[in-house]
């Protein structure tokens, strides 16, 4: 399995996984953190146009421990948003060579919580989504009109990855919430409180699922807020990371 990679700054190292948004997702606020350490920033195979490879997030977790070892890293920090987080969670569930110092979790997806279901991504259109991923969905609508030819086939492409990695249970493995008991690694939960793709009841309940947890509300934010409150999380890193 092949990977593609940006690999940013210097310094102690960051594996920071991108969502079902794509890698843009979360590289301008990498450049950012740059600044304070070396970032590498994988495309989750299926994304924008690369090959597919993995059976599925498991398969994708040890390919990227893997990927460590191939560059010689310990003591890495892994950050994860939505998916990205659960692929991070599966990483710090497996790491036994002990490559991770720390897990950052934001807006994770990945277990279930049936009393706070992860909503349907499938069932939302350009507005919903919107509304349910930010505090001020007005400022990251997507016009469908505004969308050339190839952004709507990196779309796609990137729906048809996410359909891939998610499973017969949707963005959710039943077993994962057991299997965190798991995680030897500091770990702090990120959630927006206006995150209603996955709500911080949800994320309370993924914190409490993995030993000495430390959970964190982040106001004025919602699923992603790498993009939209990039400041707020850089404050949050500095003291953490």
């Amino acid at each position: 399995m092949k990977l593609t990679y940006d690999d940013l700054g210097a310094g102690r190292t960051v594996l920071l996984l991108h969502g079902g948004a794509g890698p843009r997702s979360v590289l301008p606020f990498a450049h950012r953190l740059a600044g304070r350490a070396r970032v590498i920033v994988p495309t989750h195979p299926g994304f924008d146009g690369t090959p597919g490879g993995p059976d599925g997030v498991g398969d994708l977790a040890e390919r990227y421990l893997a990927l460590l070892d191939e560059l010689g890293l310990r003591g890495v920090a892994v950050v994860g948003n939505s998916i990205g987080g659960w692929i991070a969670a599966e990483m710090a569930v497996r790491d036994t060579a002990r490559r991770l110092d720390r897990l950052v979790l934001v807006g994770a997806v990945g277990i279930a919580v049936p009393e706070h279901p992860v909503a349907d991504f499938f069932a939302l259109d350009f507005d919903e989504l919107a509304r349910r991923s930010y505090a001020n969905p007005d400022a990251f609508r997507i016009d469908p009109a505004a969308l050339t030819d190839a952004q709507r086939d990196t779309m796609a492409g990137n729906r048809r990855a996410i359909a891939h990695y998610s499973g017969p249970h949707g963005m959710a493995d039943p077993g994962l919430r057991a299997r965190l008991g798991d995680v030897a690694v500091p770990t702090l939960a990120l959630w927006g409180e206006s995150d209603r793709i996955v709500d911080p009841d949800y994320g309370r309940a993924y914190a409490a699922a993995i030993p000495g947890a430390v959970f964190q509300l982040l106001p004025g934010t919602g699923h992603i807020p790498l993009i939209e409150t990039p400041d707020q999380v850089l404050e949050v890193f500095d003291r953490h990371l």
